[in-house]
């Protein structure tokens, strides 16, 4: 088969990582070998559609300038799609998990799935384990069993798995093991209390620590839509709490949504070498239209976040490798009117007042945030456009990361994140609120390699 050519870079970002055509959806064994960030993620390269998974794969020094790298794993007669993982350096190799998919009956979606192995020396060349797979799917469980994440606390490894149990709710399964090749189950670390809040199946889970608090992340799917609460096809979201080091289960409050945009879904974290927690996600989402696919190509990654702990609550922030892309500050006063961005711009706005705080426009499409009371609420002149938060405090601080086709508003210092595709015509006109401060950044353009 050949592989698919972009048509027209209409919809093509200028900051985000994309493959270089083709489908892509979760992220997959973001992790950091030899002195490079690696990003791998679902890809199928035949098709601007979902098809037979593969990983495709992309280094940066930065997060934020990456080279697109080739594939790195490929279906085989062993299994019909390589489903999604994580990444973990042992004994001077990078090791790729990842859930191995397997049709029994396609039409009828009858599948099983194991957990498998593949590694490098060099970061680039993958070879499959010999040994596949490493893990099979338990006695107590549907068919429903993968995204395994991994990671290293002294000698042991720790694999953290999308799991639905035999009751048919969703839960997260925790093994260990010495050598990434045999694996021990430790415990059910959580699951869900019921259907309708909770899920039946937890995709895309990770577990880690910040400031001495637990967090448990994940993508549940079932949830059920509660007022302002979990309006998309499927959600994203954590469980904080406090690991019992004794039966490895987690003591934890209630499911909460990280993003509150219409296209987020299926997030990864990697630990940087200077110690911070840095998450991205799938800026698109099951439901999400996906109006490039006509063009040869589909979905993208959001920028990298690093993610802190603070009342309670996981905040997200752009990581500040983000400051690279700023070429030129062409703003910086009380909001006046209305302002021309470029392609790829970053503005922030402080306010203090209700009302609208900003609209984008193309002249065919909007966006827009308004504050009422302690409610943010995000509106775009699409089906089912509108989305809203909770905020705290007189003052609003947005940032916000426009590019040719999406735009990303972090609020109050990332107490609250909206992420949308929004497919520009054109590079859109900014309407401030009056008497904001505002200032405006031209970032930089075309900075991945294919």
């Amino acid at each position: 088969m050949e592989e698919m050519r972009v048509t027209n870079n209409r919809f093509r970002l200028d900051y985000h990582l994309m493959a270089k055509a083709g489908w892509i959806n979760d992220p997959n064994g973001f992790s950091y070998f030899k002195g490079y960030y690696h990003m791998f993620y679902q890809y199928y390269p035949y098709a601007s559609e979902w098809g037979p998974m593969h990983w495709g794969h992309a280094r940066s020094k930065d997060m934020i300038h990456w080279e697109t790298l080739p594939t790195a794993l490929f279906p085989d007669e062993k299994d019909d799609g390589c489903f999604s993982g994580s990444a973990v350096v042992y004994d001077d190799k990078l090791w790729l998990i990842y859930t191995g998919h397997h049709y029994i009956d396609e039409e009828n979606d009858l599948f099983y799935e194991d957990q498998n192995l593949a590694y490098s020396s060099d970061g680039i060349h993958f070879k499959k384990y010999a040994g596949n797979p490493v893990l099979k799917t338990p006695t107590d469980n549907t068919k429903h069993f993968r995204d395994p994440k991994v990671w290293q606390e002294d000698d042991t490894f720790y694999m953290i798995l999308g799991s639905q149990g035999a009751d048919e709710l969703g839960r997260a399964l925790l093994y260990q093991s010495v050598d990434l090749k045999t694996w021990q189950r430790v415990s059910t670390l959580a699951k869900a209390e019921n259907l309708k809040d909770e899920g039946y199946m937890w995709e895309c889970p990770d577990f880690f620590r910040i400031n001495g608090q637990d967090v448990l992340l994940m993508s549940p799917q079932g949830l059920e839509a509660r007022g302002e609460l979990y309006r998309n096809l499927n959600q994203t979201g954590y469980l904080l709490g406090h690991l019992n080091r004794e039966t490895h289960e987690l003591k934890r409050g209630g499911f909460e949504e990280i993003d509150k945009g219409h296209d987020f879904y299926a997030t990864q974290t990697a630990l940087t070498p200077d110690g911070r927690r840095v998450m991205v996600a799938w800026m698109n989402a099951w439901d999400s239209p996906m109006y490039e696919k006509e063009d040869g190509w589909a979905g993208a990654l959001t920028i990298p976040r690093e993610l802190i702990v603070k009342d309670g609550k996981l905040y997200q922030l752009p990581v500040t490798e983000m400051l690279s892309l700023r070429q030129e500050k062409v703003v910086q006063e009380d909001s006046q009117g209305n302002y021309q961005l470029s392609r790829a711009t970053e503005f922030s706005l402080k306010a203090t007042a209700e009302g609208q705080l900003f609209k984008l426009s193309d002249g065919e499409h909007t966006l827009t945030i308004t504050k009422e009371a302690d409610k943010l609420i995000l509106e775009r002149n699409t089906k089912d456009g509108q989305r809203s938060a909770q905020v705290s405090g007189n003052v609003t601080k947005l940032q916000v990361f426009v590019d040719a086709s999406s735009v990303e508003v972090f609020v109050n210092d990332g107490q609250v994140t909206f992420t949308e595709r929004i497919y520009w015509q054109q590079a859109p006109v900014l309407s401030a609120q009056a008497g904001s401060f505002l200032e405006i950044y031209r970032l930089e353009e075309n900075v991945n390699q294919y």
